[in-house]
């Protein structure tokens, strides 16, 4: 990731209110490369726009999806649920870097997106390790009654596409779901507030 400017374009505002009814609350669609998809480039825009178009094409030739590699990942420790996913699609075989929580650890996985196979060993880290703030949104996450693979389902529908990337962010207070998805040509970022995620 990088502290690349956010180059986001509003596209539209969609209520999911008609949606499944265990669906996230809200959704909010903007279209352009979102910052966890820039390259490391310092800012030069061409180099950016290839990077990440080489991505999508990687993500494309791929067999698993987003889903199932978090599936493979929460599988490996019955109960766990998925933080934080995203494709990593820049060296040799493209993969799924999927983090889930389980028995206060953070569990890191990398799955091989085109056979589904776990690559390497897997990782864990104690909570007690992570920032207060890492530490307070995995609570949150644990207290709301909504999985990271329901905000990708949600997301996925209103995008009109298939999501690369998924997590948990925190903006001005409020816990949300944060899926990037590839639609077409472009990235759309969708961002969903989980009812029941409270500020702190």
């Amino acid at each position: 990731m990088t502290t690349a400017t956010r180059w986001t374009l509003p596209l539209l505002a969609i209520s999911l209110s008609a949606l499944l009814l265990a669906a996230p609350a809200r959704a909010i669609v903007t279209a352009g490369t979102p910052t966890s998809l820039h390259s490391d480039t310092d800012g030069d825009a061409e180099a950016d726009r290839q990077a990440v178009s080489r991505e999508i094409e990687r993500f494309r030739s791929s067999s698993i999806s987003i889903s199932q590699a978090m599936a493979i990942a929460e599988a490996r420790h019955a109960g766990a649920s998925t933080a934080d996913v995203s494709f990593d699609g820049g060296s040799g075989v493209p993969v799924y870097r999927v983090k889930t929580l389980h028995n206060d650890r953070i569990w890191r996985h990398t799955i091989n997106a085109r056979t589904g196979e776990l690559v390497g060993g897997e990782a864990a880290l104690p909570l007690a390790e992570l920032d207060l703030e890492d530490r307070d949104n995995l609570a949150a996450l644990g207290a709301i009654r909504h999985r990271l693979v329901d905000a990708v389902r949600v997301a996925e529908r209103a995008a009109s596409g298939k999501a690369i990337s998924g997590g948990l962010v925190r903006e001005r207070g409020r816990l949300n779901f944060s899926i990037v998805v590839v639609s077409g040509d472009d990235l759309k970022e969708v961002t969903l507030e989980p009812p029941g995620a409270r500020a702190k």
